[in-house]
């Protein structure tokens, strides 16, 4: 069926008033300056010249930093986050040369019918054909089914997120089925997983979506749906402390640089792992572990690693260890499913048909972007409007969101990581406040962690609404700096998931212009963790406390002064790495 005029004009409104949102913000619609403007801090360059770790310029750097500096890879409090982000951390992206433009394949740009066929046909001929870009041009693209982006090396690209929409008509629950949750109960999983833009290898797609027709519930990580895929290929002999970058092991016969691999780290019956994950605080120790069925089912924790050496039987990655790694949680390195490596999606707006928002935790599936087993993937310059959830990565790794934007009615996730998601990167990005009331029995979270997600850093942010929502599932070693909140969400999770914070989270330099505390100030939560240069704020409407008892050996600086030195604790670390 044909979009109707009034749909096509919701959509036009939409977007255009979005675009003066950005305007007035003091940067162009949705792409250009309006993300690397005064909204979020500054561009780019102008980010890495604010850069002052030696402390000249006027301002002497924070007494954190300076210990940061002498131990970057075993400071106890702040994580080593220089090289999170696609490809290490590289500014630039691959440009893949345009192999398609889907007007070729019949794709209409006027919204009068079906564009997922032609859109989905290209991007299938060109990955399988070795990969190039996907071209997108200016108009409005009607979609009836789910975007597939299941190939390496394969870009979707539009001409800007103000001038290329991708119009959603149908919900994730219409497309492929109610999604219920491996943990009981009436949950939607589409509250948290899923979009309307799906990055996954094609293969790992169909047995995820297979299984969600099927009514058999999967795991939707790197081993598979069952978390059965997958083998050995090497044991580590040897203890290694967190911030090494290699480990020995039995034989090296089956690895070799370039490989992608998962270091698999398995929990003691005691579960020590856990405590160390929580910094082996006094009260993880004494925590109850036992009864939190829904974090136990996360490990054992998998963390994929590239081989940059081979040396004997001494193998080196391509960043530090994230946590020590003892012989009693039998660390072994092993095969993954393939995949998604260097692809991207680019330039475009993912506006979905007006709908309500769902009540609490029965999303249908009116979501965005997904990022799912993807490595060194990037998205960019994308605005998502009227959406469930908005970008969300799962079993996610190295890939960076950049210029991205959650507008429109109000979502549960604007920003979602969970299932393990690892060194992936989130800067310049802008949460709006919604358009239209919440409804009654709704919730809001904002940008989120959980599921043993580590290492992952959300940079210069504009958020007016939401919260730094930590889901429970003891994420670790995360950093949000440089951003600015309205700070109304609450975090969620289950009781059964476990800890609200691992030990290593850092909020540096973070404004928050309604003054509550909420889930930014985490000095008396975190264990081990870091809060540095925020604003003063006062606890009202909180839910969160502390899950350790005793002392938490956190760290509070610069209280009540946003605005310290260095500005952006990841920019600062790149800088700190580019200098070495």
């Amino acid at each position: 069926m044909a979009m109707s005029r009034r749909k096509l004009l919701t959509a036009s409104v939409q977007v255009t008033s979005a675009a003066a949102a950005a305007t007035a913000l003091g940067g162009t619609p949705f792409g250009g300056t309006a993300f690397g403007g005064t909204a979020f801090g500054g561009t780019a360059k102008a980010a890495d010249a604010a850069v002052d770790p030696s402390g000249q310029g006027g301002r002497q750097p924070l007494a954190l930093w300076r210990e940061f500096t002498a131990t970057p890879y075993t400071h106890p409090q702040i994580p080593y986050v220089a090289r999170t982000g696609y490809d290490g951390g590289s500014r630039r992206f691959r440009r893949h040369p345009v192999r398609a433009n889907v007007l070729r394949y019949g794709a209409k740009a006027d919204g009068s019918a079906d564009a997922a066929p032609a859109i989905n046909r290209a991007l299938r001929e060109v990955g399988r054909a070795g990969g190039g870009t996907v071209h997108l041009p200016p108009g409005t693209y009607r979609i009836d089914d789910v975007i597939r982006l299941g190939w390496s090396n394969t870009t979707l690209r539009g001409a800007g997120s103000g001038r290329t929409v991708l119009y959603a008509t149908r919900s994730l629950t219409d497309l492929i089925g109610p999604y219920g949750s491996r943990y009981g109960g009436d949950k939607s999983s589409w509250s948290w997983a899923g979009g309307l833009v799906w990055m996954c290898p094609a293969d790992r797609y169909a047995s995820l979506t297979g299984a969600i027709r099927a009514k058999d519930w999967p795991f939707e990580g790197w081993t598979g749906n069952k978390r059965d895929q997958w083998r050995t290929l090497a044991t580590v002999t040897e203890e290694a402390a967190q911030g090494s970058w290699s480990v020995a092991v039995d034989s090296a016969r089956q690895l070799q640089p370039g490989a992608r691999v998962l270091l698999q780290y398995a929990d003691d019956p005691a579960h020590g792992l856990l405590d160390h994950m929580a910094g082996d605080v006094d009260g993880a120790a004494t925590y109850d572990w036992s009864d939190k069925s829904k974090l136990l089912s996360y490990v054992p924790y998998e963390w994929p690693a590239l081989i940059t050496e081979v040396r004997g039987r001494r193998v080196t990655f391509d960043r530090p260890l994230p946590l020590d790694t003892r012989l009693l949680w039998r660390p072994r390195i092993t095969t993954m499913v393939e995949p998604l490596v260097n692809s991207g999606v680019e330039g475009l707006t993912i506006q979905m048909t007006p709908t309500p928002q769902s009540p609490h935790l029965l999303d249908k599936g009116y979501n965005g972007l997904v990022a799912q087993c993807t490595w060194d993937c990037w998205v960019d310059d994308v605005h998502a409007v009227d959406v469930d959830n908005g970008f969300l990565m799962v079993a996610a790794k190295a890939t960076t969101f950049r210029r991205t934007r959650v507008s429109g009615r109000g979502s549960h996730h604007p920003y979602a990581c969970r299932e393990g998601s690892h060194d992936n990167l989130v800067e310049d990005f802008a949460i709006d406040r919604r358009t239209v009331p919440a409804p009654s029995g709704t919730q809001l979270h904002g940008i989120n962690a959980e599921g043993l997600s580590s290492y992952n850093v959300w940079s210069r942010g504009r958020m007016e609404m939401g919260t730094f929502d930590t889901h429970r599932g003891l994420p670790f070693a995360c950093v949000r700096t440089d951003i600015t909140v309205s700070n109304d969400g609450q975090h969620g999770g289950d009781a059964s998931a476990g800890p609200l914070y691992g030990a290593r989270f850092t909020h540096w330099n973070v404004t928050v212009t309604n003054g509550r505390a909420g889930c930014v100030k985490i000095d008396d939560i975190a264990p081990y963790s870091a809060t540095v240069g925020i604003s003063t704020v006062t606890p009202f409407g909180q839910i969160d406390v502390p899950d350790f008892a005793g002392p938490l050996h956190s760290r509070l600086e610069s209280y009540g002064t946003p605005g310290i030195d260095p500005p952006n604790l990841y920019e600062a670390q790149r800088a700190l790495r580019l200098r070495r």
